[in-house]
């Protein structure tokens, strides 16, 4: 081998240095459509809350829009079945307190919004079955 072929070889090879860097394990991504596991938890706790009138989860219910999680901040998006429901004052409080319980959540916004209007389009198939849509 020539000296300065080997010259060449016996520095620093970034394009090796770069190459072996790519098999260090990195932080697993979740796969695209993956929940987030804090969403996942805050959705199941969700499941956990009843409208006092109807014998249906908020979340199966379809009051909830949107679960975010932004590093323990989870934002949730939801409504109710009319703005003059009568927990409109009670139940975004419980919902902040019940995600708030969830193991990882530092903090939880509830935006109560009514644009889309809550419709029984919105509710799962098990809620349909429950109260006899189906």
């Amino acid at each position: 081998m020539s000296d300065e072929i080997k010259n060449q070889h016996d520095g620093a090879r970034p394009f090796l240095d770069d190459f072996l860097k790519e098999d260090e394990p990195a932080a697993a991504a979740a796969p695209a459509g993956t929940p987030d596991p804090l969403e996942a938890d805050a959705i199941e706790m969700l499941r956990t809350i009843y409208d006092p009138e109807i014998p249906v989860n908020i979340y199966d219910l379809g009051l909830i829009y949107n679960v975010e999680n932004d590093e323990g901040h989870v934002l949730v998006a939801m409504t109710l079945t009319s703005p003059h429901c009568p927990v409109a004052e009670t139940m975004p409080g419980e919902v902040e307190m019940r995600i708030g319980s969830v193991p990882g959540v530092r903090e939880v916004t509830v935006n109560l919004v009514w644009d889309p209007p809550w419709t029984p389009e919105n509710m799962s198939e098990a809620a349909k079955l429950e109260l006899g849509f189906l």
